[in-house]
């Protein structure tokens, strides 16, 4: 069976998580869905917006340029279906019917198998559209299925838990770990290091290939940490933590989700939270996850207000953000990309600024000193700048031109 991975006219709604990544390569549960596709069928193909494209090429071209099997069933999956390795499981269940229909999750198109009758659509057809207007004219049935989508950032923080409890014990079935103390599991050059105090009652702790923990840390499962990622020494990390590859973390961190190459090396609290990549937090950077009414949070997003049901619920950080020494990040606030941000934030954050609103200074950050600053982050981590990367940088900079001109609204406590 051949599986395409398409991104709908939604995956907007998924910013700041989805400006400089596709969909299905966003994080939750310390799974992404490009990593569970090819459990799916073979190949698999990811139709994605066109500033992705380049880079997608470089990192992944199988999934660019791979072939499909031109008398084969398709499985076409929405690119914002939940990573978990249940609802995958779900999904290949329904697909293996070789019933051609669409399943509903609510409104939503999640997933659609076609027969080798239908004719699939170009990808700029597809991509960014409302799925209705290239499925409507098939006449296939439609199926509600239990195949969560995100909806908005929110939701991978929603879905976390879950998703990462089941995740680690699907990692635990198919990858080669040692159990190298009570309900912590180690891949090789992995390390734990000494008087570390670890309590697995309510989850595993997973450690990948060359991950390491320094002494004296507090760990509480469920935990993944992901190649080459440090827990430094002090650090209290707990309650549903996933860490992407090549990561610093110190301080406290509860409940939230790291994208790969990102710091929070020092002291300071993060949680129910989620950090796109080569994101820095400055030392004593805290947010707040818990309104001080203990009511349900309410996000904004693009000047509209978004009812959660939850609440608890941190701040959602664009790729490339930093924040300087002693932050303090209201609760249920967005940060976008490529943004400096120091002292308090009490507002969502646009891309490209740098945001001192207490000090009445929000000032554009020109696509050229990130251009630069992504040169030295990539540089100390022995990273090439490749041209894809700097023309995402450009192309990000003018997707939330749109974003900047929010950005003037008054000082909101």
């Amino acid at each position: 069976m051949n599986v395409i991975l398409f991104e709908d006219d939604k995956v907007q709604q998924l910013y700041p998580a989805t400006i400089g990544r596709s969909a299905s390569e966003v994080s939750c549960g310390s799974y992404r869905l490009v990593e569970l596709a090819d459990r799916l069928g073979d190949p698999v193909r990811a139709l994605v917006r066109p500033h992705l494209r380049q880079t997608l090429q470089a990192d992944l071209p199988e999934l660019v340029a791979g072939p499909l099997r031109p008398d084969g069933p398709v499985l076409a999956v929405n690119a914002r279906l939940l990573p978990s390795a249940g609802v995958i499981q779900r999904l290949a269940g329904m697909a293996r019917q070789d019933r051609p229909a669409v399943f509903r999750f609510h409104d939503d198109v999640a997933a659609v198998v076609l027969g080798p009758q239908h004719a699939l659509p170009g990808e700029d057809e597809i991509v960014g559209r409302d799925p209705a207007s290239w499925l409507d004219p098939l006449g296939l049935d439609v199926i509600d299925a239990d195949l969560p989508l995100l909806q908005y950032p929110h939701d991978l923080i929603r879905y976390h838990p879950a998703a990462l409890a089941e995740n680690l014990e699907d990692r635990l079935a198919r990858g080669q770990y040692k159990e190298i103390a009570d309900g912590v599991f180690a891949a090789s050059s992995a390390s734990l290091g000494q008087y570390v105090v670890t309590d697995t009652s309510e989850g595993p702790i997973v450690l990948e290939a060359d991950a390491s923990v320094g002494p004296h840390c507090f760990l509480s499962g469920p935990i993944h940490v992901g190649p080459r990622s440090r827990i430094i020494e002090h650090a209290a990390v707990k309650d549903a933590v996933a860490l992407g590859h090549t990561c610093k973390i110190g301080g406290e961190l509860e409940n939230s989700i790291v994208e790969p190459y990102t710091n929070k090396q020092h002291h300071g609290f993060l949680g129910h939270s989620y950090l796109g990549s080569w994101v820095n937090l400055g030392a004593g950077t805290c947010n707040s996850d818990l309104k001080n009414t203990y009511g349900q949070v309410g996000m904004e997003y693009g000047g509209r207000r978004v009812a959660t049901g939850m609440q608890f619920i941190g701040c959602i950080i664009g790729d490339y953000a930093k924040t300087a020494v002693n932050t303090s990040i209201f609760t249920g606030k967005t940060i976008g990309a490529c943004t400096m941000v120091y002292g308090f934030v009490t507002t969502n954050v646009a891309s490209f600024v740098n945001y001192a609103r207490l000090f009445g200074q929000v000032t554009e950050a020109p696509v050229d000193v990130m251009i630069a600053t992504q040169a030295r982050m990539f540089a100390r981590r022995n990273v090439p700048q490749r041209d894809c990367d700097v023309q995402l940088l450009r192309d990000m900079y003018e997707l939330t031109r749109h974003e900047r001109q929010l950005a003037v609204e008054p000082l909101s406590l």
